[in-house]
């Protein structure tokens, strides 16, 4: 079985775990995902079986978005709700419009510290791990972009620990309990990241998205194949290259596709842009786009991954 799977992942869950999940229901020993969530948080995640795991690192620069529950008025070592208390504030006089004011100076190209929970490597080992061992290192500020930051809704305003739901949407790479602990610092009072639901995952939504109750139920009734998306589907971000049956060896074995072995060309192709070569039962490759300014001015395609079982 080759494909992809959006996967509406429960709280409580590690991404690991709901990937072995997933290989046990579908009886496979290829799978993974193209993106971690936190245990503590849920939503989407995108599962790659079989030879579409191959396909993973298409969709790890995805832009994704969040809906995040923040509360005010205490910060943890984590920046979530499992991290142990760093900080407590009154937050008794933050309002609605106190919120929505300071959003706009965390909209767009911003900087950001990576946290300790975070699986970013110092050392050989990854952050996380050096926290568990109760240790804290030096890490480096990076600069990443948040499209769009809206106030959804807020409650227990007047009170020591209002809350408020944020929609995110950003390029991959941002920390979210990073980005709630700076906008509680921004208001004086600090905040922690109380719940997280990644919503989308580049053209995966979470409208979309199938729970593991019903992943289950699908395979007990052997029709888990239709909770599938194919790999040709998955990537029609790419632009589709028609590949000539006579070209098909040659395409999976990695060698450039030339065009008396094209059947179709799809129209305004640039060089450097990225394809999906497709040939008569399925996705054969992804390749790029060079140009050949000989005499005849033509496109080349050069596989840069290649599966050689068909969807």
């Amino acid at each position: 079985m080759n494909g992809i799977i959006n996967v509406l992942k429960p709280p409580g869950m590690t991404s690991h775990d709901v990937v072995d999940f997933i290989r046990r229901t579908c009886g496979l020993k290829k799978a993974g995902h193209t993106g971690t969530l936190d245990p503590g948080a849920a939503g989407v995640l995108v599962i790659c079986l079989g030879v579409a795991t191959r396909l993973a690192r298409f969709f790890l620069e995805d832009d994704k978005e969040y809906r995040a529950e923040i509360t005010f008025g205490l910060s943890t070592s984590s920046g979530d709700a499992y991290g142990d208390v760093t900080g407590e504030s009154d937050a008794t006089n933050l309002t609605e419009d106190t919120v929505r004011a300071v959003l706009p100076l965390f909209t767009g190209i911003i900087g950001q510290t990576p946290p300790m929970t975070s699986a970013l490597k110092r050392h050989g080992k990854k952050l996380y791990e050096l926290a568990r061992a109760g240790k804290v290192v030096e890490r480096e500020e990076r600069v990443v972009n948040i499209y769009d930051l809206k106030f959804i809704w807020g409650t227990g305003w007047g009170g020591p620990r209002p809350s408020a739901l944020l929609h995110i949407s950003c390029q991959k790479g941002v920390y979210v309990r990073s980005l709630c602990d700076d906008i509680g610092a921004s208001l004086g009072c600090g905040a922690y990241m109380s719940f997280l639901v990644r919503t989308r995952a580049g053209p995966f939504n979470i409208s979309e998205s199938h729970t593991l109750e019903e992943l289950l139920t699908a395979s007990s009734a052997g029709n888990i194949r239709e909770k599938v998306i194919a790999m040709n589907d998955a990537l029609s971000i790419f632009p589709a290259v028609v590949v000539k049956r006579s070209s098909v060896l040659p395409v999976l074995s990695g060698a450039k596709l030339y065009p008396p072995g094209v059947f179709r060309i799809p129209e305004g192709l640039v060089e450097g842009e990225r394809v999906r070569l497709v040939g008569p039962e399925g996705l054969l490759a992804v390749a790029e786009t060079t140009f050949e300014p000989d005499d005849r001015g033509r496109f080349v395609f050069k596989p840069i991954c290649t599966l050689a079982r068909q969807n």
